[in-house]
């Protein structure tokens, strides 16, 4: 049997360490870069993260730390597991300790809010010489680090590297696919996080599971709009990191996004709620539809919504008034 490569995770959040621990059952030698001292001390002393996977055993052999170069440099593949809002920061403190030649593999989903640049735009503006690819698709952090079966895409322009990515991490209860769409996978991931958010704001606020159903459908017609043209090709969107994540993320409170969009529709107290990458993304991705001349009913909805501008009853009447038109 072939000798597993070593893992570097950067980040010591819940999916971070999932995948962390995962690539550590599947036996690669991996070590994980968080700033927290008490993470990084949570892990290696007792092999849980107390803060994001309480209640999950890690893997023992997944080693923490906060010296970026050591991490950096000891992986043949880097993970790079930071919110997509924080991506760009996050590379530009660390460039200098990631080897020319190792490849990044970005696990953010969404759009970077100042630039309206995909992850790994962001990522190539920043490392333009690094190989990159993109890991995305239906899969929760707790399912994760249980080694639940869970199934993910990895894109890279280079159908090679993601063909040898995807060998990498792939293990008994965690499958990787390969694919060179590389914009495909990653707009599937940033905008089912905003219709998680409208989905979960209709049950919130009592429209029932039609009404849900109805918003996820119509909604996932936006997404293939924007998709398309953006050159990301219908395989990729109707495939794992588009419609596998948008039913995954939809459908339940385990959903930040969707618990966001619950908490909204029942006019609960939005402050201090764990981070919702679809809160970010809605605006983004009303201005890149715009630049496309795309009708985004439902994504302008979660936008407005989110900036106070109408509310939710408000939201639903106009969608249902919209003048009625053939299904697409």
């Amino acid at each position: 049997m072939n000798e597993r490569p070593p893992i570097a995770i950067i980040g010591g959040g819940a999916y971070g360490t999932a995948l962390g621990t995962m690539a550590a059952s599947n036996g690669s030698k991996v070590m994980l870069y968080a700033r927290d001292a008490s993470t990084v001390a949570s892990i290696n002393d007792t092999h849980r993260n107390d803060v994001h996977l309480p209640d999950i055993r890690l893997h023992p052999s997944l080693i923490a730390s906060s010296d970026a170069k050591a991490v950096l440099t000891h992986g043949r593949y880097i993970l790079c597991v930071v919110p997509a809002q924080a991506l760009s920061t996050a590379l530009h403190e660390l460039k200098n300790y990631i080897p020319a030649s190792t490849p990044l593999i970005i696990c953010a989903k969404g759009i970077d809010r100042p630039t309206g640049m995909l992850m790994s735009e962001v990522a190539h503006r920043i490392l333009p010489t690094h190989p990159l690819g993109v890991l995305s698709g239906p899969s929760f952090a707790t399912d994760v680090a249980k080694g639940l079966p869970t199934a993910v895409t990895v894109a890279s322009r280079s159908q090679a590297l993601a063909d040898k990515i995807a060998v990498a991490l792939s293990g008994a209860t965690f499958r990787c696919y390969s694919t060179d769409d590389v914009t495909g996978v990653e707009i599937g991931g940033a905008l089912k996080n905003v219709l998680a958010i409208a989905a979960g704001a209709a049950i919130g606020r009592g429209y029932g599971a039609s009404a849900q159903a109805a918003l996820v459908t119509r909604g996932f017609v936006e997404l293939r709009r924007i998709g398309h043209a953006l050159g990301a090709r219908s395989e990729t969107i109707m495939g794992l990191s588009g419609l596998g994540d948008l039913m995954l993320t939809c459908s339940t409170p385990q959903s930040r996004n969707y618990s966001y969009g619950l908490a909204l529709g029942k006019g609960e107290d939005l402050t201090g709620r764990p981070l919702a990458e679809g809160v970010a993304t809605a605006s983004i991705a009303v201005e890149l539809a715009a630049r496309h001349a795309i009708d985004v009913p439902i994504i302008s909805a979660v936008a407005g919504i989110l900036a106070g501008d109408i509310t939710v009853d408000e939201a639903m009447e106009a969608l249902l008034s919209r003048p009625l038109k053939n299904e697409d």
